[in-house]
């Protein structure tokens, strides 16, 4: 098939894609690597590519599409003053480690293998978002100590075998520890960033045989979906912040909880061959 051929059809798939995690993120609140990297599985898939370092590809772009949302997101809160900046002095340094050795054992993975992680955290995400309260608590205060120096880079960790920013497991921690749900949420997108700038630096030298890499892919990271997705959301991330306050968020998030699980059995099906 001719590259720019290539290139055409690519684009329209990330247009998609790039708009309904955008809508998703202003909508729901949750981040959109979660929605991401399934979307381009497919897309990428329906293109020809497939390979033993699928599932790298599409983890590496989506952490790559986080810096620049997440960078926006705590600009936008700090603003507000929303941001715990202790917070994220205190689990920063964890959260790279995590990030780190995460990006060395994705690089070390095969697709099937990462596919069946993304698809039982993911369950376990779309569990929490489908059945969780906001009154469930662990502790007053977000822990210090020993277990923050295992949690932080457990954040780090998976979050990066997911190809998901800061959102979808730093958002419930902080809740469960008694921390206000918009700061949890100002915090989390802190988190991102932290999460994605080592990942993606990481993912960048991961070699990929040619014949599995869409066009202008460097490492792991392909800029086709990166510039494509990150200009989509931006537009479209404010027309789901207005669906919110429009409408009430919590049947649609149990709907996306259902829909997030569904998701996660599919890639469960596929990382077993059926």
């Amino acid at each position: 098939m001719p590259e720019t051929m290539l290139l055409a059809q690519m684009l329209g798939l990330l247009l998609v894609i790039g708009a309904l995690a955008g809508v998703l993120a202003g909508l729901l609140g949750v981040g959109g690597g979660i929605v991401l990297v399934p979307a381009f599985f497919c897309a990428f898939q329906t293109l020809g590519y497939g390979g033993p370092q699928l599932m790298q590809l599409c983890l590496a772009t989506s952490l790559a599409t986080i810096i620049v949302t997440s960078m926006r997101s705590v600009l936008a809160h700090n603003k507000k003053g929303a941001v715990d900046w202790d917070i994220l002095r205190g689990w920063g340094p964890g959260i790279v480690v995590g990030a780190i050795i995460g990006v060395l054992a994705a690089s070390a993975m095969r697709t099937e293998a990462l596919q069946a992680l993304f698809g039982i955290l993911g369950m376990v995400i779309g569990a929490y978002l489908g059945f969780g309260r906001s009154e469930w608590r662990l502790g007053d205060a977000m822990p210090k100590g020993v277990k923050r120096a295992v949690l932080s880079p457990s954040v780090g960790f998976l979050s990066v075998l997911m190809g998901i920013g800061g959102g979808s497991f730093g958002v419930p921690l902080m809740s469960l520890y008694n921390t206000p749900i918009h700061r949890a949420v100002a915090t989390a997108a802190g988190f991102g960033v932290i999460i994605a700038v080592p990942s993606v630096l990481g993912f960048l030298f991961l070699d990929i045989a040619p014949e599995h890499r869409p066009p202008l892919t460097i490492g792991a990271v392909n800029f086709v979906a990166f510039g494509v997705v990150v200009a989509m959301t931006m537009i479209t991330a404010p027309w789901g912040v207005k669906l919110a306050h429009a409408m009430d968020p919590k049947p649609l998030k149990r709907v996306f909880a259902l829909f997030l699980t569904l998701v996660a059995l599919n890639m469960l099906r596929k990382a077993v061959g059926l």
